[in-house]
């Protein structure tokens, strides 16, 4: 008997380790129609002919796509080579990607149906009237938010192999209620919490099942701080070794009672996503964005002092307004407050955002293609938007990664600033090098150990016995050959017990140490 679906829901994600969370919310709505349909999820690795065999596998009559900045192209080119093999086949795509201005796109020319919005219930709404024999004439289904309250919670939905192999994303509000003009939340501010007493209980049931890291997709989880409390008070009850929590929070805001709740959790527990993105008030003003920065750097100072929760923060280089200047002391200001991580990316100008109304006064000019990225602005030139881009990616294998925390430093010590000496360190590897990729761990140490002996004039011993604790914290691994003449013949490698198989998965595992 062929395992056939009449309607497959189906998506690319960015990698297998990802989820796709907006098909399992479609998936937990449908009702009646759950029983018809199927949900594919495949990655961007996988040959789009493997996807559409996998679907019309199915023998499906209708197909719906979630379509995200990631995936938009090859989604693209599988759904007209399904239209070619399947003229009847009705195609429906929906996704944060071709939400707005979608009479351009491609593929919305090619689907028979465009669903905008949180499509939870318009969706299936949209499925039953098909399925009743009745086709709606216009194209387009725009969806209002929709009331929380009523919506199917989708997280039994997550499999076993989810549960062993991906991230587990959960939600307990939906929407922003600010204007940020780079993010597509501030087209609507409304703000939805999903109610407790059934959240909660779909929490217990993925606790119950082993899950040990859940991520919240929400964008201001410390809003309301009475109902965040809760949601920190039921895990902080069931804590077990290994659970790991991550929340975006509004950095500026962090009352007492959830400092108090906030010093109980175990170190490792807690990660927060702190959206600096810019220090430059006047920028900030610019594109809408309110943020009280002085308070911001108390809390995030109060956070590593006081409690053993994960700091990552977010820098936006090219935002309209903004000088490289401008960049450098404000990732200097960040950096000083010690996170373990920032996270430094080009603006993007995603579709339907409000940040394009400074196109013409600012000069901005961005890639037609995904993921939309600013290529100059009248501030920064292409060439030095380039600089930029290989910060980032330099800064992330250098920095964030957790690799260097010992080493690092001495690019910048007794230099006024840090940016601009880890600017000079990366451009002199990338002139060397030509490349940003395919870098192993021991040809990044090596690079590293040279210049700071070439351009930093430090002795050779300092710098090995920093590289050496830096290379040497993960178990069983040797000193490079580079190394040797400069440490004691007794230390090769270091043996201790190794980490857990989550501790070996946690970059966070790194930063301390």
């Amino acid at each position: 008997m062929l395992n056939t679906a009449e309607l497959v829901l189906a998506t690319l994600n960015a990698r297998y380790s990802h989820a796709a969370f907006g098909l399992r919310y479609l998936t937990a709505n449908l009702g009646e129609l759950a029983e018809k349909a199927a949900m594919l999820e495949f990655d961007l690795q996988t040959p789009p002919m493997d996807v559409i065999e996998a679907i019309l596998r199915k023998q499906p009559r209708m197909v719906g796509f979630g379509v995200y900045i990631w995936n938009v192209r090859p989604l693209t080119e599988i759904a007209a080579m399904l239209k070619r093999l399947r003229p009847d086949l009705i195609l429906v795509v929906g996704g944060p990607e071709v939400s707005h201005e979608w009479e351009e796109q491609p593929l919305c020319a090619l689907a028979d149906y465009v669903v905008t919005g949180e499509a939870d219930e318009t969706f299936p709404a949209l499925c039953r009237r098909i399925w009743n024999g009745e086709r709606p004439v216009d194209k387009l289904v725009v969806s209002p938010p929709p009331d929380t309250r009523r919506l199917a919670l989708p997280y039994h939905l997550y499999t076993e192999e989810d549960v062993r192999n991906r991230v587990i994303y959960v939600e307990a509000s939906r929407g922003c209620p600010f204007t940020c003009e780079f993010c597509l939340s501030s087209l609507d501010q409304h703000l939805n919490r999903f109610p407790l007493e059934t959240l909660l209980p779909a929490f217990q049931d993925l606790l119950d099942r082993g899950v040990q890291e859940f991520k919240f997709v929400d964008r201001t989880f410390n809003l309301s701080v009475p109902y965040s409390l809760k949601i920190l008070e039921f895990f902080l009850e069931r804590y077990r070794p290994g659970l790991f929590l991550h929340f975006e929070m509004i950095p500026d805001r962090l009352p007492e009672p959830l400092k108090e709740i906030l010093r109980c959790f175990p170190r490792g527990a807690l990660q927060f996503e702190v959206g600096i993105q810019t220090f430059n008030e006047q920028v900030a003003e610019l594109i809408s964005r309110k943020q009280h920065y002085l308070r911001t750097e108390e809390n995030i100072r109060w956070l590593l002092a006081e409690t053993g929760a994960h700091i990552h923060a977010d820098l936006i280089v090219g935002l309209p307004g903004e000088d490289t200047e401008s960049i450098g002391r404000g990732f200097d200001r960040l950096l000083a407050l010690g996170p373990q991580e920032i996270q430094v990316n080009p603006l993007k100008r995603l579709r339907g955002t409000p940040i394009i109304r400074h196109e013409k006064e600012w000069g901005l000019v961005f890639s037609p293609e995904p993921p939309y990225e600013i290529l100059r602005t009248r501030l920064i030139d292409f060439e030095a938007m380039q600089s930029l881009r290989r910060f980032a990616r330099f800064w992330n294998l250098y920095g964030n990664s957790g690799r260097f925390i010992k080493t690092l430093p001495l690019l910048w010590q007794d230099q006024a600033s840090p940016y601009a000496a880890l600017s000079a360190f990366f451009s002199w590897f990338h002139a060397r090098e030509g490349r940003t990729h395919k870098l192993a761990l021991e040809f990044l140490a090596e690079r590293l150990w040279q210049y700071l002996q070439d351009a930093g004039g430090l002795k050779a011993d300092r710098i090995a016995g920093a590289l050496v604790e830096d290379l040497l914290r993960d178990a069983n691994r040797d000193v490079p050959p580079f190394l040797r003449p400069h440490v004691p013949a007794t230390i090769t490698r270091r043996s201790r017990a190794p980490r857990t198989a989550a501790e070996r998965l946690k970059r966070q595992a790194r930063h301390a140490g």
